[in-house]
């Protein structure tokens, strides 16, 4: 495991406190869980450009193109805004 100063914010770091202390973890263990959802949020949004990249809007078009005609299931209505 890695040892890392961080300087943070009096407020911030008053915040994390309050917050650690109220999910009874500390606040290493706080932190670790909050930089571990921001990675797996960026790796996500990674993940989703690559793919996104990869796709073709003829193909896409097509297997819209195959969906049938069909009214809309009940349930499935959009709501009236």
């Amino acid at each position: 495991m890695t040892a890392l100063t961080v300087r943070l914010p009096n407020s911030v770091h008053q915040k994390v406190k309050e917050l650690a202390l109220r999910d009874e973890i500390s606040v290493n263990q706080f932190i670790a869980a909050a930089v571990s959802e921001k990675m797996a949020s960026v790796m996500t949004l990674d993940y989703l450009k690559s793919e996104a990249a990869q796709g073709n809007r003829s193909d896409c078009h097509r297997f819209m193109n195959a969906i049938p005609n069909a009214p809309v299931a009940k349930g499935d209505e959009l709501p009236n805004i």
